[in-house]
């Protein structure tokens, strides 16, 4: 355990970032199965809202740093393609 003032003030500021980033990590993969189930179901216009959500959600954990920037953008992009081919499927 640490001893000093100050590593006893990094250990509660890991504990607080620990749980922020977390929460941030499971808000988005509830986002993301949200917006999947959406865009399995039939109401377009909730697989739209959903899909934005997600979007924004992910943007959100991308700019904390929680997960890379990357791995955002190909999340999106695979929730738009799969969002785009549901609707594709629909109109025909």
């Amino acid at each position: 355990m640490a001893n000093t003032a100050s590593a006893l003030k990094r250990v509660r500021q890991t504990a607080t970032r620990t749980a922020r980033n977390r929460a941030a990590k499971s808000r988005l993969k509830t986002a993301r199965k949200a917006a999947l189930s959406a865009i399995a179901g039939d109401d377009a216009a909730a697989a739209q809202t959903e899909l934005r959500t997600a979007v924004s959600v992910a943007s959100r954990a991308a700019k904390s740093n929680i997960i890379h920037k990357n791995a955002v953008s190909r999340l999106q992009s695979r929730l738009a393609k799969a969002a785009n081919a549901k609707a594709a499927a629909v109109k025909a």
